[in-house]
């Protein structure tokens, strides 16, 4: 089946914050700001990378879900991978025969999204959505195109989940999502068309979750330059943004 990495959604408690650290380290920019997520008791921004999108959500009533998950880690963090599928009807009753159940979804003329319970999947909450035609991306804003920043960061290649059993969750995502899960040195994953989900053990005490993302950007330096100025390095010298690893790769 084929399917891409096309939307990460992060969680913070200062929203705004969150999103200045994101546009100064990566030089992205906001799109979209979406009315919509106000029904899960969300505010959000929408920053595309390339034609992928990091999106921060941050509760702004008590008893939601992200606030739920702020407690539970700790802080900051992963909230939401969001996967575009090619056939989602497929990929639909895919996750229905594997008895998992959907939260939320919406279908309207050339959209479709699916939200799956975390619970039945592990890690994140995972969504299966479906644009018609693939370009388009409604989460995105209207105008997405016109905020698009590629001089610093170019893609979104790769996401990160933890957890204390990896090759259980690869396996349940794997079957889920119909892929093979491939053994790594460090983990497991799933390969997609041009995207990684990795799987790896949780080693920073906060449990299971999404842990890192994996970004293509022009020039490293660069990066670590602008995250140090922000004061976003951790004490291994690694990018943090939102309570979640951004790793650096570059062509």
């Amino acid at each position: 089946m084929s399917m891409r990495l096309r939307q990460i959604a992060l969680v913070a408690h200062d929203l705004e914050a969150a999103a200045a650290d994101i546009t100064e380290v990566l030089g992205l920019e906001i799109a979209y700001r979406d009315p919509a997520v106000a029904k899960f008791g969300l505010v959000n921004v929408v920053l595309p990378i390339g034609d992928g999108f990091l999106e921060v959500v941050s509760p702004n009533e008590p008893g939601t879900t992200a606030g739920r998950l702020l407690d539970k880690r700790g802080g900051d963090g992963g909230y939401m991978v969001i996967l575009q599928m090619e056939d989602i009807v497929a990929a639909r009753a895919l996750a229905e025969a594997c008895q998992v159940r959907v939260v939320a979804s919406a279908d309207r003329d050339g959209v479709w999204m699916t939200h799956l319970h975390p619970r039945d999947v592990g890690g994140a909450i995972l969504s299966l959505d479906a644009m018609e035609p693939p370009e388009r991306w409604d989460w995105g804003g209207p105008d997405w195109q016109a905020h698009v920043k590629t001089d610093v960061t170019q893609a979104l290649t790769s996401v990160e989940l933890q957890g204390p059993d990896p090759e259980t969750l690869a396996r349940r995502w794997g079957e889920v999502l119909g892929l093979p899960v491939e053994a790594l040195d460090d983990g497991f994953a799933l390969a997609m068309d041009l995207s990684t989900i990795r799987f790896v053990p949780a080693r920073d005490g906060r449990g299971e979750g999404v842990s890192a993302l994996e970004v293509l950007v022009r020039d490293k330096a660069e990066v670590l330059a602008r995250a140090r100025s922000r004061g976003c390095l951790n004490a291994e010298g690694q990018v943090v943004l939102s309570g979640t690893r951004i790793d650096l790769v570059t062509a």
